[in-house]
């Protein structure tokens, strides 16, 4: 049962890290199990059968939200963007309760207080960001070595809670072309077409090692400060996961917004909330 438990972890993770705005790491925080990925990819070469363990279902589960359902988020982003972009939300605000414990107990501190707004500031500020011009990709040395380094840094921003990859790959030019390659690669799967399947991994494969990499440095990084400095580190994640709402809707087109649509937004607000505590249970 936990196995398939971790399984819709991971696809709610993976869904996350491919909508600009939405970050993975918030989900992880959300659903309790933050902790235990970083402390488990961190440790793949001291327990390698523990570690592999603990994150083959979030593995799975995130596979199955990338490659699997990319078509029908974005289609539900396109199509239903207010109603999608709360479910998300309540996802997030569902998680609040689990970190609360972990900055509670005393009054916060003048330095915990200023990392809280710094970090809640740096989610705002990065909504400026606009979108780089999109990148034209080709199978060539130079597009191969920058797409690794890429990688490394979107699946940084993808484990720090708050931060999203999408945003940093929209902001890099990068991430319409990732998507397009991404379905590109399932369609040419499916249909049996050998050429493209090779040619996308061609531009997937350097991007998919740099997200390795990248989500291996920055686990390193998060493990020491929750060791030397929990609770200052818990104050920026907080600060991190509470502007995320904002920064979901800011990178939402929303259009004309009916009261229907509200409505349906906040049984969806719901939901999210419900999913995050069954999840995070």
């Amino acid at each position: 049962m936990k196995f398939v438990k971790d399984i819709l972890r991971g696809i709610a993770i993976g869904i996350a890290n491919i909508i600009p705005g939405v970050s993975g790491g918030t989900m992880m925080v959300s659903m309790g199990i933050y902790d235990e990925v970083i402390c488990a990819v961190t440790g793949v070469f001291k327990h390698f059968k523990e570690s592999v363990r603990t994150l083959l279902p979030y593995a799975i589960g995130m596979g199955i939200g990338i490659v699997g359902l990319s078509f029908v988020i974005g289609y539900l982003f396109a199509e239903y963007p207010l109603q999608t972009a709360m479910l998300f939300i309540g996802l997030i605000f569902g998680g609040l309760p689990l970190i609360f414990p972990k900055v509670a107990g005393k009054k916060p501190r003048i330095a915990e207080i200023v990392v809280f707004v710094a970090f809640f500031g740096l989610i705002i500020w990065m909504q400026f960001w606009g979108e780089g011009n999109s990148q034209v990709l080709a199978v060539e040395p130079k597009t191969m070595v920058t797409l690794f380094f890429v990688g490394a840094l979107a699946a940084a921003t993808m484990v720090i809670p708050g931060v999203s990859g999408s945003m940093m790959l929209m902001s890099l030019g990068y991430y319409t072309p990732i998507i397009d390659h991404i379905n590109a690669f399932v369609i040419a799967l499916v249909t049996l077409d050998f050429g493209t399947v090779w040619y996308c991994m061609g531009i997937l494969m350097p991007f998919g090692i740099g997200v390795l990499l990248g989500i291996f440095l920055i686990a390193k990084l998060v493990e020491h400060l929750l060791k030397q400095h929990e609770r200052m580190t818990y104050f920026a994640i907080l600060g991190l996961v509470t502007a995320s709402p904002i920064a979901v809707l800011a990178g939402m087109n929303l259009g004309t917004v009916s009261i229907a649509a509200i409505i349906a937004g906040v049984a969806m607000f719901g939901v999210g909330m419900t999913i995050a505590w069954i999840l995070g249970k």
